[in-house]
């Protein structure tokens, strides 16, 4: 299931990405689910694109991204379910290698590969990868431990049995996190498997809901609302241990996005709140090490500006 709104130049790389490993009209649903996009018309992409093997469904009017994956989550007709928004892509042997892994570990509710994180352009970020959560795949031991500490996946990387989603609900509560939230809430109450290979590629671009928050400082205030949340499923005597830690690597994070805003928009003041935030969050030393090197960073790049 495809989820877009206004990304159509980028929706074509998520959907020759499927069709490069298309399984068949018998084993896998693909379905473009628009929400009212005003950028292109994306029924005629899809059917150019598709060729009639890519369904398409268009919201009445934009009803945002939490409904729409819902919508993507009701229409969707297979036991499993990919919810591949429509800027990013899958590589060659995701689909394959992840139903061997639901084949083999039939009590998982979910399972997720490796990733990689790209440009608008398409090209991968250096030195940004993640490391492997395993190095064989199989399912992760301590997983609600680990996955509740920090955002360890995204929606490219993992697929979920529908039942699961049925019996858990859907995405719920801020429009930023609300995935890390899902995942937690999956790992509390299910096995969940992993492959290490990098089958999947995240894309960061600036008119994504990410960069929306940043911009506008909410990344924050959303990330302490999804960790209040994740308390719940965390076991009791681990949630404090789990907290600090899910603020100092939210704060690690804010001071990492400061530093991209102030060279995207040189608005001092918009990095500022975002460092702000970010101290209020942890004043762990890692953070000041971090804030240091923000403002070394910056300083070379007046310099020699």
């Amino acid at each position: 299931m495809i989820p877009t709104y206004n990304c159509s130049v980028l929706l074509r790389e998520a959907i020759a990405s499927v069709l490069a490993q298309d399984l068949g009209p018998d084993l896998m649903q693909i379905q473009v689910v628009d929400d009212a996009s005003t950028d292109d018309d994306v029924k005629v992409l899809v059917n150019q694109l598709g060729a009639g093997r890519v369904e398409y469904y268009r919201q009445s009017e934009n009803v945002g991204s939490l409904r729409n994956f819902e919508t993507c989550i009701n229409r969707a007709r297979g036991q499993l379910i990919h919810l591949l928004h429509g800027n990013d892509r899958v590589l060659a042997g995701f689909y394959e290698k992840l139903a061997q892994l639901f084949q083999q570990y039939p009590e998982a509710g979910a399972a997720f590969s490796h990733y990689a994180a790209i440009d608008e352009n398409g090209v991968r970020y250096p030195h940004t990868t993640p490391a492997p959560e395993a190095k064989n795949p199989g399912i992760l031991p301590n997983w609600i431990l680990r996955i509740a500490e920090r955002q360890r996946t995204q929606y490219v990387s993992i697929a979920v049995r529908r039942k699961v989603y049925e019996k858990l609900g859907a995405f719920y509560g801020t429009t930023y996190g609300e995935d890390w939230e899902m995942w937690v809430r999956i790992a509390a109450n299910y096995p969940v498997a992993y492959h290490p290979d990098v089958l999947a590629e995240y894309r960061g671009h600036t008119n994504s809901i990410s960069w929306a928050k940043a911009r506008s400082g909410q990344i924050i205030p959303d990330l302490l609302q999804v960790m209040e949340r994740i308390q719940q499923h965390v076991p009791a005597e681990h949630r404090k241990r789990i907290l600090n830690l899910s603020k100092q690597h939210c704060a690690n994070a804010g001071v990492g996005n400061a530093y991209v805003l102030l060279k995207e928009s040189n608005d001092w003041a918009l990095a500022n709140s975002q460092i702000k935030q970010a101290l209020a969050l942890s004043n762990h030393p890692n953070i000041y090490y971090h804030l240091f090197k923000f403002y070394i960073k910056r300083i070379l790049r007046m310099k020699f500006k």
